[in-house]
């Protein structure tokens, strides 16, 4: 018998896979490269978190109780048997978001089988076990997992096509307007801004990603407005820019179905509303409603997010909303630090953002 010479096949890995230490660090490679943007997704991602861990244990809590007794800190164990500092499926969700897009390049399925995971098995989420699940991303969610079997089996879908059926696993009735794509779109916005992705790309792309649970115009006119807003927070952290991008988002989606919904938003004296005239309600229009009135209102990461979460109702998505757009605005360090060191697997987090960061700068190194 010949005896033939084995030779390995070289494939590519990562630098912080492939050279050593010293070598990374001397020149910059993998986790010692210069990451501009990680401090915004962290920003993005843990002030998203923080707010949704708030308003945990007070999820469901009417307006008039929480005004007798309101949340100012970090507590557990209250609407869910988890300790302080757990996140809902606002967070769990964005999580597996950010992981599929952390992991390759924008490919829906992957991260719709992230989040398919979240709901089976307890992954993205702080303690292991799933729970507060929506019932629109529930039925999504199941129905993206038959689609998935039946290709599996032989049918035919193609990945990156808008009507392909895994990417419209979403409820496109008008009761299916829940909050539960909004709570999970940052993560798209972040790679958006991270690749310089052209505007009429990322904005399909944000319609897509609702589309995942949520197919109804109404829920994606809901995350393009939020996107505006955030890409202009992004690259200018003010005030003034959050205004930007609510007027760009209006001349841009004026036409769009259902955009008349939300046209509360876009009054000059829409932060001048009292905060009776602000419903915190788990329907899309309230949620980011009320996420940027307090925005608006408020000089302060602190302040925003307790604001939010004090409002009653579905306070853990209504924070969360609001402190991903605080956290663009005010920075990583405006989080209150008590909060982030009690914040449930804060480190699986941080790694998850600086890893985006990492894949997301060699995409456009290589896209250049």
């Amino acid at each position: 018998m010949e005896n033939k010479q084995h030779t390995p096949e070289i494939a590519y890995t990562e630098p912080e896979d492939y050279f050593p230490k010293a070598l990374r660090k001397q020149h910059k490679l993998g986790e010692y490269a210069d990451l501009p943007h990680l401090e915004k997704i962290k920003a993005v991602m843990l002030g998203h978190a923080v707010g949704d861990a708030l308003g945990v244990p007070v999820e469901f809590c009417r307006r008039s109780v929480l005004d007798e007794f309101p949340v100012a800190e970090m507590a557990g164990y209250g609407a869910h048997p988890v300790p302080a500092g757990s996140w809902s499926d606002d967070t769990s969700m964005s999580l597996a978001t950010l992981d599929g897009l952390a992991n390759e390049t924008l490919n829906y399925i992957t991260i719709m089988g992230n989040i398919s995971n979240w709901y089976h098995t307890g992954e993205y989420t702080p303690t292991g076990v799933t729970f507060d699940v929506g019932g629109t991303c529930r039925a999504a969610i199941l129905k993206c997992d038959k689609m998935v079997r039946w290709a599996r089996e032989g049918g035919f879908y193609d990945p990156n096509r808008f009507f392909d059926p895994l990417v419209n696993s979403g409820m496109r009735d008008k009761y299916s307007n829940g909050n539960g794509s909004l709570m999970r779109i940052h993560p798209f916005v972040l790679y958006a801004h991270v690749t310089n992705m052209p505007l009429e790309e990322w904005m399909l792309m944000i319609q897509r990603g609702s589309a995942l649970t949520h197919s109804h115009f109404r829920s994606m006119a809901g995350c393009l407005i939020y996107a505006f807003v955030l890409m202009h927070l992004l690259a200018d952290p003010t005030k003034s820019a959050a205004r930007n991008g609510l007027a760009r988002a209006e001349c841009h989606l004026r036409r769009y179905p259902d955009f008349s919904h939300y046209s509360r938003i876009f009054s000059d004296h829409f932060a001048d509303l009292p905060r009776d005239a602000i419903k915190s309600s788990g329907y899309v229009v309230d949620t980011l409603e009320a996420a940027l009135w307090c925005l608006l209102t408020t000089d302060s990461y602190r302040d925003c997010v307790l604001k939010a979460v004090n409002l009653g109702e579905d306070t853990d998505t209504v924070a969360a909303v609001a402190g991903g757009l605080a956290g663009a605005l005010y920075g990583h360090d405006a989080i209150p630090k008590e909060w982030l060191d009690t914040l449930q697997r804060r480190d699986y987090i941080e790694k998850m953002c600086k890893r985006a960061a990492i894949k997301w700068k060699s995409h456009t190194e290589r896209s250049v």
